[in-house]
């Protein structure tokens, strides 16, 4: 019998492959396996010859770049005594290395043209022992903690010498690529006493100690550059966070590339072309712009990330049923690597099967997923609702959702108003309306779900979600009583103190829910936290402690209430982590968060059992 199964556990036989790199015939990227006993990752930038076959490693290592020249790698290691940040430079013949820079906070590394400066992003902080000291807004910011008066830094390293040859500092949250011998550096645009964070910047140029600025108040930022063009993704102007981001070229007049309909992810420029992905109704593909957009790698998956050279483009992709692999696309389409192919011929996956449905006055897409059932058996359900709200579902790998379905659970899941993927107005619908229509899509998703699968027993179902989906977890159980079992992650359920606690709650709160939220009635209509009285639903609140971005306020008030009311609540706080713990969580968290997740599923949709004795579940014990 295989090893090899479905359980809380099996996330960390993957191999988890990010960050490739391209340049003339050798490939880079991460490679990051899960070390379960020593309760960490381990990373390793591994190095392809596309043209002997050769496979070379350097461990402890990410942020692979390869230099123009082809010459040489550079590399970012950790310092965990020091707990630093340590450049490296290796040549790409030998792999020899020696370190050039060790520096607290490295954010970004790239090279010149010349092959042998380095721009280096980081940032700086008081860091005093004793306290935290702001005075601008965010004070923290998820995954980086309270910013403490933090300064963007930027380095101009050569390699050579071992020397930083110079040095400037920007805001918070600036960012900057090589322009030729110079820097963009795009800064968070100010109005009044706060940035226009996400939405507005002025863009720089940096050369020789001198600064021109190039834009002020744009909602584009510099993201490439051949030295002669500079790309430019964003919009001219956006009205709102939540709009979509499209792609300028500026090389003293700004050219459009891309305008719609659809949303853009990361873009890269080669050789005067453009190379970028698109979010398209659940997939994500990558299209060229050679003076015209056209197509170049389309199908029922998603690019998880590409880098290109000289029209050759290194890519991952992952499907709905398999995890990221590299390929290669020079024309036609090969894949690279297949680290988890046997582990997936151990594993049974299951294809979602996809529908549309109409939901006022929209077509809504969704999928199901339907378990190994006996003829005639009823099974229970979960419905599972993404992040966002400008999230999206579709033909990627989701862990929980094959998990589920393994242990005999119909997954649904679908994208309703609000979601990416589809065109700005759609995503804009749910502006100020959050929980409303985007709410009653969904229910009419699972109404036709049941009608395409008898099987499926809506006298057991389920919700779930995390960030927006735990949202909307929060808020189904009040709205309805079609659900008979919930956990919330990471969710919301009171939103005025979501606007004054979160991270992006003066910026993005006031876009979703509505402005002036001291007197704007959204901020209590909309939240759960008014109508816990109506819950008959048993919750599991998960969060962890770190979360900024929906910080531990929301789920610890709706449980109180909850618990007060006499309700069925429960509430696990992990002492680690930020908003995305549930995938980036220490390895150790995230089984301890999976056996939570499939054992409160299966005692209150299978066994109906009263209680959650999560001493006895943790260690496994049987009753």
């Amino acid at each position: 019998m295989s090893s090899i199964e479905w359980n809380d556990k099996t996330f960390s036989k993957f191999a988890y492959l990010g960050d490739p790199r391209i340049r003339g015939s050798k490939v880079a990227y991460v490679l990051t396996k899960v070390n379960m006993k020593d309760n960490k990752y381990e990373s390793t930038v591994v190095v392809e010859d596309l043209e002997s076959g050769a496979r070379r490693f350097v461990e402890n290592a990410s942020m692979p770049r390869i230099s123009p020249d082809g010459k040489k790698l550079a590399f970012m290691r950790s310092n965990e005594e020091k707990k630093e940040s340590e450049i490296w430079v290796a040549d790409m013949e030998t792999l020899s290395a020696k370190k050039v820079l060790s520096a607290k906070n490295v954010r970004s590394v790239q090279w010149n043209d010349d092959s042998r400066r380095l721009l280096v992003v980081g940032f700086k902080r008081r860091d005093d022992e004793d306290f935290v000291f702001d005075d601008d807004v965010p004070v923290w910011f998820d995954n980086m903690g309270f910013l403490d008066g933090e300064k963007t830094t930027f380095w101009i390293l050569d390699t050579e010498s071992e020397e930083i040859l110079e040095e400037f500092e920007k805001p918070r949250f600036s960012s900057g690529v090589w322009h030729g011998d110079g820097v963009v550096i795009n800064v968070p645009h100010r109005e009044g006493s706060k940035p226009a964070l996400f939405k507005f910047y002025d863009i720089y140029l940096w050369k020789d100690g001198e600064e021109e600025k190039l834009f002020e108040r744009v909602s584009f930022e510099a993201v490439d550059s051949d030295g002669k063009a500079i790309l430019l993704h964003g919009k001219r102007e956006k009205k709102f966070m939540s709009g979509h981001d499209w792609l300028y070229l500026w090389d003293g007049e700004l050219k459009p590339v891309y305008e719609g309909p659809l949303n853009t992810g990361s873009a890269k420029l080669d050789d005067g072309k453009v190379y970028f992905t698109v979010p398209d109704a659940g997939k994500v593909n990558l299209y060229l712009w050679d003076s015209e957009v056209k197509p170049l790698i389309v199908g029922d998956h998603w690019v998880m990330g590409f880098d290109v050279h000289n029209g050759r483009v290194a890519l991952l992709i992952e499907t709905a049923t398999r995890l990221r692999e590299l390929y290669l696309y020079d024309g036609e389409l090969r894949q690279l690597t297949d680290y988890n192919g046997p582990i997936f011929e151990k594993l049974k996956t299951f294809e979602p099967r996809h529908f549309r449905f109409k939901s006022k006055d929209l077509e809504i897409d969704g999928w199901y997923i339907k378990p190994e059932l006996k003829e005639d058996e009823k099974a229970p359900v979960i419905v599972f609702v993404h992040g966002g709200p400008k999230g999206m579902y579709g033909h990627y790998f989701k862990y929980e959702m094959q998990l589920m379905a393994s242990k005999g659970y119909y997954i649904v899941f679908v994208n309703p108003r609000g979601s990416n993927g589809y065109t700005e107005d759609f995503a804009l619908r749910v502006l100020e309306r959050t929980g409303l229509e985007d709410f009653e899509d969904i229910m009419a998703g699972i109404e036709e779900f049941f009608k395409l699968e008898p099987q499926a027993d809506r006298e057991r179902v389920g919700i779930t979600g995390i960030s927006y989906g735990g949202y909307m977890t929060n808020w189904a159980v009040t709205q309805s009583d079609l659900f008979k079992a919930g956990i919330s992650e990471n969710g919301i359920s009171y939103w005025l103190t979501s606007y004054a606690f979160s991270d992006v709650g003066l910026w993005l709160d006031v876009e979703v829910i509505g402005p002036n939220p001291l007197e704007n009635e959204n901020y209590r209509k909309l939240s759960p936290l008014f109508y816990a009285e109506r819950v008959k639903a048993p919750l599991m609140l998960i969060h962890s402690l770190e979360d900024y971005r929906c910080p531990l306020d929301q789920s610890l008030m709706f449980y109180n209430v909850l618990k007060d009311l006499g309700k069925e609540a429960y509430i696990a706080i992990f002492r680690r982590g930020a908003h995305g713990h549930s995938i980036r969580g220490s390895p150790k968290h995230r089984a301890k968060r999976y056996k939570l997740f499939i054992e409160f599923f299966e005692r209150k949709l299978k066994k109906y059992e009263e209680g959650f004795e999560v001493e006895k579940i943790l260690k496994g014990e049987k009753e």
